[in-house]
């Protein structure tokens, strides 16, 4: 089982997954050297990153699907003076959870106070 958290998840307060972090624990699981994990890493972060670059949805089943959504011009208010100010058009990477990725946070219990 891939374990990433340097304590159970339930008995720490947050932990920020790095990519540093995934790549040791995946070449600790596999039994490969950190070069070859890194390698591998970042080639699937350019594969998602060139499908979203040519419009299309990279889908990760159970996990989800990444797409690229297009958001129109539209004007705003500087919060600070008050004045109008105009944001252009422009296209956003978005992430949409799947079910399966879903359920697993939902039924995931948070670390609260004690």
């Amino acid at each position: 089982m891939l374990s990433v958290y340097p304590c159970p998840p339930l008995t720490c307060r947050r932990y920020t997954l790095t990519k540093a972090d995934l790549v040791d624990s995946l070449a600790n699981d596999c039994e490969l050297s950190k070069r070859q994990v890194g390698d591998l890493v970042e080639r699937l972060l350019n594969e998602i990153k060139s499908a979203l670059q040519a419009g299309d949805k990279v889908q990760l089943i159970p996990f989800g699907s990444f797409v690229v959504r297009d958001r129109k011009a539209r004007e705003a208010r500087n919060p600070k003076t008050g004045e109008k100010i105009k944001i252009a058009a422009r296209r956003v990477a978005a992430f949409s959870a799947g079910k399966a990725l879903r359920e697993a946070v939902a039924d995931g219990k948070k670390p609260g106070r004690r």
